[in-house]
């Protein structure tokens, strides 16, 4: 059975809790070509763009849930926002938890819009929203 609005509500377990280290803060700030002192040493916090690290696994598992028949091929990335409600810092243990929020099925197309929250322990400190276009195989396309 293809997503449909019946799987709206869904909620993927939280993924494995990750360890922050000031040094991945570091490997992530210097990969992304991120200057900021803020994102060196043992008080390091983190660059916006490091909850990837972790988020990844999480909308993973949204995509491979084999009851949806999601492909990657064919989804389009929409629209996202982040809200934070603190910066990561060294010394946290992140956990990401996707839930699918609403799904519109139009024609040959599926609007899914999920959200993720990332946590360190029971405290937030990211929530995004994303909106994805999933394109549905035609018959046409699968003979």
């Amino acid at each position: 059975m293809p997503i449909s609005e019946a799987h709206a509500g869904r909620t993927y377990p939280p993924t494995a809790p990750y360890p922050v280290s000031a040094t991945k803060i570091a490997e992530f700030a210097d990969a992304i070509g991120e200057t900021d002192p803020a994102h060196r040493g043992p008080d390091a916090i983190a660059p916006p763009t490091f909850v990837v690290v972790v988020s990844h696994h999480a909308w993973e598992q949204m995509f491979d849930d084999p009851e949806l028949g999601l492909a990657l091929r064919r989804i389009v990335h929409g629209d996202q926002k982040f809200t934070f409600h603190r910066p990561v810092r060294a010394g946290d243990e992140l956990a990401a938890t996707v839930t699918i929020d609403k799904v519109r099925v139009r024609g040959s197309a599926d609007i899914i819009s999920a959200s993720l929250e990332v946590t360190a322990g029971d405290e937030p400190v990211c929530t995004a929203a994303a909106t994805f276009f999933h394109s549905r195989e035609t018959a046409e396309a699968s003979a």
